[in-house]
């Protein structure tokens, strides 16, 4: 049992979750929890890393034991070593530390979402939820998007990162990708409402960031604006929510070819 907060297993995975940095270098991330070391054991993820502790449930246990079955690397640890390697506050006594593998892009992009300037952690996370969701096909990172292994990004997106095929690009790159999609960017002053859009053809959603709204080169890219009528007395939506309203009005529109 690791009973060391030197140990040199132990600091490797504070280290992926504290530094996006060091998760680059060593093309690697962490999942926490029993529901989320499920989704990666049901999905085939080869483990590079398992910890577990004496607090594992029964259901962890399966977990654990799917995991050893498959030779990944376990290490037993104490619950104040575990509480130190975790990022919650509250440790289900697994944690598991994955390689970052990008799943590939279709050949042809029918609905790409684009999270711009997206700094809340919580808010990206619950975006990735929604588009893996909705059925998104691809999601393009552009630069000043926090980064999307951060260890409460994983946590909000709930598996996500094992069914989205995600790439971390520039906006040049990204306007490569998307130049044969119809281009929709969210603003409350401009463009038709979201409900008279039709939304059916193959498109690129960007949403903008909470505090700034999107980037000058989103603006450029994204022809075609659209708002969210709010009848309430507010000045706009939680980003999150606003894209999950639009991703699954995508959803609903394309279920109704006929429309």
């Amino acid at each position: 049992m690791i009973t060391s907060l030197q140990n040199t297993k132990i600091k490797w995975v504070r280290s992926l979750q504290a530094s996006s940095r060091t998760r680059r270098q060593e093309s690697a991330f962490v999942l926490e929890g029993v529901r989320l070391a499920e989704e990666a054991l049901s999905g085939g993820a080869e483990a590079r890393l398992v910890l577990y502790s004496d607090e594992l449930g029964e259901r962890g246990k399966k977990v654990f034991n799917g995991f050893a079955g498959r030779g990944a690397p376990m290490e037993k640890v104490s619950p104040s070593v575990m509480r130190h390697a975790s990022d919650t506050q509250t440790p289900q006594g697994i944690l598991v530390v994955l390689p970052i593998h990008q799943l590939p892009l279709p050949d042809d992009l029918d609905f790409v979402f684009i999270p711009d300037s997206i700094r809340d952690p919580g808010n990206l996370g619950g975006m990735l939820r929604s588009a893996a969701a909705a059925g998104v096909n691809a999601v393009l990172l552009p630069p000043g998007t926090v980064d999307a292994y951060a260890p409460k990004v994983v946590r909000s997106a709930m598996g996500s990162h094992l069914r989205l095929p995600m790439r971390q690009l520039s906006w040049d790159e990204i306007e490569g990708s998307i130049e044969r999609l119809n281009i929709y960017l969210p603003d409350v002053s401009a463009g038709k409402s979201y409900l008279d859009v039709d939304l059916r053809s193959p498109l690129a959603l960007i949403i903008g960031g909470e505090a700034g709204g999107a980037s000058a080169r989103a603006y450029k890219l994204a022809l075609t604006r659209l708002h969210i009528p709010m009848p309430g007395d507010m000045e706009s939506l939680n980003a999150a929510v606003a894209a999950g309203i639009l991703m699954f009005e995508v959803v609903r529109q394309r279920a109704q070819p006929g429309k």
